[in-house]
């Protein structure tokens, strides 16, 4: 018999300081959760950062791939679109954190993710045109490569670093206190790996028997590949939409 949703704890591998949102959705549902930051946020503020992203913006079109890209550019310099310039978010999040920062028009795909971005008609049609790419090392890696496949020119501003943590005692501790299963909402490769990489071996055990809920078939693959045995495809990365996933393919 599958365990019922209230005896599942919410896994939250979001960065260090980013897990209210997802929080706020589990304690709807009336679950709780458990925080697993596998990195924090680090801004970039130095001459070559400062140099590429000048360098980004005064392109056609400018991507930025998640809303920690838009604020640390933001942080930067006042983002202001060029006329005629084109600016594309990942998703709804990364759309309004654009928009707070002063890009009003700002394109978004229906679903958000890399595949959903590199559908549309402004970056299918891509050849001859230089874009910009607001984003940080590692993480989103087919957007540019696709994009310089199609004749694009790529100009790519690495606006903030992800630096890798080793959780603490009091968080192992936090986790082994776990009685249930968990459901782990699941928005970045990276941060499944490094999980792994660093969980000691029990934890690790119970990382692979979790119910994990994918915003991406690429992540679903990843999950597949480290030994996640219960693996679901969200609809989308939004806190909802992951633990709708969770939900829906237990009681």
């Amino acid at each position: 018999m599958p365990a019922r949703r209230e005896s599942y704890t919410v896994v939250s591998m979001r960065p260090t300081g980013d897990h209210a949102g997802l929080r706020r959705a589990a304690a709807a549902l009336g679950l709780r959760t458990v925080a697993w930051s596998p990195w924090r946020i680090a801004p970039r503020d130095d001459a070559a950062t400062r140099a590429a992203l000048e360098e980004a913006l005064a392109a056609e079109a400018v991507i930025v791939t998640s809303p920690a890209a838009a604020r640390a550019s933001a942080h930067l310099r006042a983002l202001r679109p060029r006329r005629g310039q084109r600016w594309y978010a990942i998703g709804g999040g990364t759309a309004a954190a654009l928009r707070q920062a002063g890009v009003a028009q700002v394109e978004i795909p229906a679903r958000p993710d890399s595949e959903g971005l590199l559908a549309l008609p402004g970056l299918v049609a891509a050849a001859g045109r230089r874009i910009g790419m607001l984003t940080a090392p590692g993480g989103r890696d087919r957007i540019a490569p696709t994009l310089r496949e199609r004749g694009a020119t790529v100009l790519r501003a690495d606006v903030y670093a992800r630096e890798p943590l080793i959780p603490n005692a009091a968080t192992w501790a936090r986790l082994r206190a776990v009685s249930g299963p968990w459901y782990v909402p699941l928005s970045s490769g990276e941060a499944l790996q490094h999980a792994f990489a660093v969980a000691p071996a029990d934890i690790a055990e119970h990382l692979r028997t979790a119910r994990i809920a994918a915003a991406s078939a690429r992540l679903a693959q990843i999950a597949r590949a480290l030994g996640c045995q219960d693996v679901r495809l969200a609809d989308g990365p939004r806190p909802r939409q992951l633990l709708t996933a969770s939900i829906a393919t237990g009681d």
